[in-house]
């Protein structure tokens, strides 16, 4: 039996223009096109960036991925997408699998991909790397992510706020990434460290509903929603250092 290759697709964050070549020629010519998305969502922001590329006769699978902190709810929705892609990869086909951003940086591709050399360690797997939201963030703002030796951190908004907070006592360059409803807590921590003017937001970078904002203040009492797709770049000053 021949097995067909899964090309991991990073499709960018927004605008189609920011996809490689390579990943534009691999969608021209794969007819399975598998999307993951989210259950409360109508439709995958992968598949729109990706959706000019495609060929007409074009195969689209959508796999809803749960988004619940339930682990072994998790692996199960990561298991079936496996389950799904191996069905059509055992046929001789190819097929993509979609994914914002970079297909290796916070993204549902990883989980899939693991769970799918699992179930069959041969299978045929390449990778196409995507721009990330935060090099995006960067360019759509003028905001450099990294100079000379300074440190680039990168981090997830998490509840607790621990990895943050020791990303910006360590310096350098801090990415926070996955900010959603902790936004206004998030503004507090940068404002109480006088790093509100040393910070960029960015939010839906390369879509419609993007948000480009260098005065952070502005971002006061929005909705939760603001915080959806967004991205926070910050130079922050080590802890009890002078800048």
């Amino acid at each position: 039996m021949t097995l067909g290759t899964l090309y991991g697709i990073g499709v960018g964050p927004g605008d189609p223009e920011w996809m490689t070549v390579k990943a534009a020629r691999i969608l021209g010519a794969c007819r399975h096109i598998c999307v993951p998305k989210a259950r409360d969502l109508a439709e995958s922001i992968a598949m729109e960036i990706a959706r000019p590329y495609l060929r007409p006769d074009a195969v689209v699978v959508e796999t809803t991925f749960l988004m619940t902190a339930d682990k072994a709810l998790l692996r199960q929705s990561h298991q079936q997408a496996a389950k799904e892609i191996l069905a059509i990869l055992s046929r001789g086909d190819d097929c993509c699998f979609l994914t914002l951003g970079d297909a290796m940086l916070y993204s549902t591709y990883i989980y899939l991909l693991r769970e799918l050399r699992g179930l069959c360690p041969q299978v045929r797997v390449e990778t196409i790397p995507g721009i990330t939201a935060f090099s995006a963030a960067a360019a759509l703002t003028s905001f450099p992510i990294g100079e000379g030796k300074q440190p680039v951190t990168i981090v997830p908004a998490s509840d607790d706020f621990a990895q943050f907070r020791r990303a910006l006592d360590f310096g350098g360059t801090v990415v926070l990434m996955k900010v959603g409803k902790r936004l206004e807590a998030v503004l507090d921590e940068l404002d109480s460290r006088g790093l509100t003017d040393k910070s960029v937001f960015v939010s839906h970078a390369g879509q419609a509903a993007q948000h480009v904002e260098t005065d952070l203040r502005r971002l006061r009492g929005a909705s939760e929603q603001t915080g959806y797709l967004s991205i926070l770049i910050i130079q922050a000053t080590p802890s009890g250092k002078p800048e």
